[in-house]
């Protein structure tokens, strides 16, 4: 990645697109007959390709189908392919309580078995481990970690990665002020943490809540994704559970030796207010720490590059 050191840290060691709930339906189809997730995706995709050669992975933390249908897969998959292989990312797909797991494995994995058991995957980052657990219970949008999932966990965080781990799964293990999506939470969250406990795990990725937050599990940082379908509107009156066709996002996780640090991206198209290119940075890191504070720093009137 083209980062100019100009300031305390260096650049981040990976870098991780964090996309969520894209909801798609066969045939293209508007979710709730109104929200259009096709061009939703399409939005997102078109900011990701402006990021040659600065993202390792392109992970979608579940609900990528809304119904499971072959033709959903497939249309996510053409669109995120392209991305990825226009900006040499990884393409890593995490089950959702929408989602099936025969049709995810053989759309989205190439995995013909016709497997119904827990779609549980180790990916490695130059170092970094990505391990992609499945918390979706069949029939149902709660989620769970089953015994042989949570076994299976135990055995692969045992062995330390050399850059630390990040897990991500759908069901987040994170409260939320949403009081109906209660119902809708991670079950077995005590043995989760046990599994976790003293391990390399840097970071916990999830969705499933439609708004991005973050918060602390077991001691380890989690951050939610927002949804690229729509959003939970979470200053409607309480007792409600409103989603609404706007404020869609992903996030951006960038691990540092020693930090991992999230940022929410919105998802759009919108007028600059300020706009400093490659030319103004090249000045600024071609001047010492004193000459770039008067550049960069000094109180004047603003001005951009154009």
């Amino acid at each position: 990645m083209d980062h100019p050191r100009l300031g305390r840290y260096p650049a981040a060691r990976h870098v991780i697109a964090h996309l969520s709930d894209t909801h798609l339906l066969a045939g293209g189809a508007p979710l709730g007959g109104r929200a259009d997730t096709v061009a939703n995706l399409e939005r997102a995709t078109e900011q990701l390709s402006r990021m040659t050669g600065g993202l390792d992975a392109i992970l979608v933390s579940g609900d990528v189908a809304d119904l499971g249908e072959d033709d959903a897969y497939r249309r996510v998959r053409s669109a995120l392919d392209p991305v990825a292989e226009a900006t040499g990312a990884r393409l890593i797909w995490v089950m959702g309580n929408h989602d099936e797991r025969e049709p995810f494995r053989r759309v989205l994995l190439g995995d013909e078995s016709g497997d119904e058991s827990p779609v549980n995957q180790v990916i490695g980052l130059d170092g970094l481990r990505i391990v992609a657990v499945d918390s979706s219970v069949p029939g149902y949008h709660h989620g769970i970690l089953e015994a042989e999932t949570l076994d299976w966990l135990d055995r692969v965080l045992a062995e330390p990665a050399p850059n630390g781990t990040i897990v991500a799964l759908h069901h987040a293990p994170i409260a939320t002020p949403l009081a109906l999506m209660d119902v809708l939470e991670l079950r077995r969250q005590d043995e989760f943490a046990e599994v976790l406990r003293d391990r390399d795990v840097r970071a916990i990725l999830g969705g499933h809540l439609h708004y991005p937050t973050q918060g602390t599990f077991a001691g380890i940082p989690v951050s939610v994704a927002g949804s690229l379908a729509y959003t939970m509107d979470l200053s409607a009156p309480a007792r409600h559970l409103v989603g609404i066709d706007g404020g869609r996002s992903f996030s951006l996780v960038h691990c540092f030796d020693d930090t991992v640090v999230t940022s929410v991206v919105p998802v759009g198209r919108f007028g600059e207010i300020t706009s400093f290119g490659e030319q103004f940075l090249a000045e600024v890191e071609a001047l010492d720490e004193e000459g770039r504070l008067d550049r960069f720093s000094r109180k004047r009137e603003w001005v951009t590059d154009g």
